[in-house]
């Protein structure tokens, strides 16, 4: 799954389960949450910058290369980092072995979450030059090891130029979208538009004309091989951080659905509640819910959902309970409010 999609979005949100956790339930159905943990982080993959924090796979160390060097020539981030601190971070981690911030020394310097200490201005500094990686998490964070002791020495060992980085990253976000504009294919690794037009051609991209765009798209291959087939559908809800919803002008012209994340509004200005969760069915996304939990009971504390698709909203919600370890689902608000008999009796 992560191979095909080329990159998961992490977050520190979690309400049902975080999101990362909820990427892999929404494409592979209810696997124990302990057993996607031990899949992300048991080896093979690094975090690094991507749409934004992802997981990606470790055959993809090479191909940022290109971010690294950017981060490099840009001399800092916006914390300037001393050359003594980042020393004695390296010669730590050579000495010990994988290390926390807290192992190193401590996250902050006061309470507050924008005051980093020195130790992790530079251990993050190290991370976004490629001369640390996190491969791995525990307890939600990061272990920062030495690339070459956390990954393969061939892939350490590649060193593409700029040019090859971004064709591999255009081809790789084509094959995940299908079809897409240059701007979309440059939000899903949050590469330039100039980059990617640099480099379309040289792909294996195909373009082509949408009905209804304004823009040209390009096409991978095997979507357009695929091309009035079936495809396999899930009833399932997603992550508000899904990459299947990154874009939210792709969104709204591929599904007719408005999509924000809301946890950043403030709460009187939110619409459809600080978490809520697109639901996808018969490959549309056909309403959405704030979910939250009671004890063992999921609360869904606001719903919509096309009049259609009360069936689908409740089996989605049954599901998600009982992945989560939930017995019981309380529907709350329901928009419109004619719904909500029929959803409750949908979720039984």
């Amino acid at each position: 799954m992560l191979r095909r999609l080329g990159a998961v979005q992490l977050d520190t949100i979690s309400v049902l389960a975080r999101s990362h956790e909820l990427v892999a339930y929404a494409r592979l159905g209810a696997v124990p949450r302990a057993r996607v943990e031990r899949a992300y982080w048991g080896g093979g993959t690094f975090e690094y910058w991507s749409h934004a924090a992802c997981v990606l796979p470790a055959q993809e160390w090479p191909m940022f290369a290109f971010r690294r060097r950017w981060f490099r020539a840009r001399g800092q981030r916006w914390h300037k980092v001393g050359q003594e601190t980042c020393d004695e971070v390296l010669a730590a981690l050579r000495a010990n072995g994988p290390m926390t911030v807290s192992d190193l020394g401590g996250a902050r310097r006061t309470a507050e979450w924008w005051d980093w200490s020195d130790v992790k201005v530079a251990v993050e500094w190290l991370l976004d030059i490629g001369e640390v990686v996190c491969a791995r998490r525990k307890a939600w964070k990061r272990i920062y090891d030495l690339p070459e002791r956390a990954l393969p020495a061939e892939l350490v060992a590649e060193d593409p130029d700029d040019a090859t980085c971004l064709r591999r990253l255009v081809g790789q976000a084509g094959r995940a979208l299908g079809v897409a504009t240059v701007g979309e294919l440059a939000e899903y690794h949050r590469l330039l538009q100039d980059q990617v037009r640099g480099v379309i051609a040289d792909t294996e991209l195909v373009e082509v004309g949408v009905e209804g765009w304004r823009a040209r798209a390009w096409a991978h291959p095997d979507a357009l091989a695929a091309v009035g087939a079936r495809g396999r559908h899930r009833t399932t809800l997603l992550s508000p951080f899904d990459s299947l919803v990154w874009d939210r002008g792709r969104t709204d012209r591929m599904f007719d659905f408005h999509h924000r994340i809301e946890a950043y509004v403030p709460a009187p200005k939110r619409v459809h509640g600080y978490y809520a969760m697109p639901l996808l069915a018969g490959g549309r996304l056909r309403g959405r819910v704030d979910p939250g939990r009671d004890g063992t009971t999921l609360v869904a504390k606001r719903v919509s959902c096309d009049p259609d698709a009360v069936d689908a909203m409740g089996a989605a919600l049954r599901e998600a309970a009982e992945w989560v370890g939930c017995d019981a689902v309380a529907v709350q608000a329901v928009d419109p409010p004619a719904l909500a008999a029929p959803l409750r009796a949908a979720v039984g």
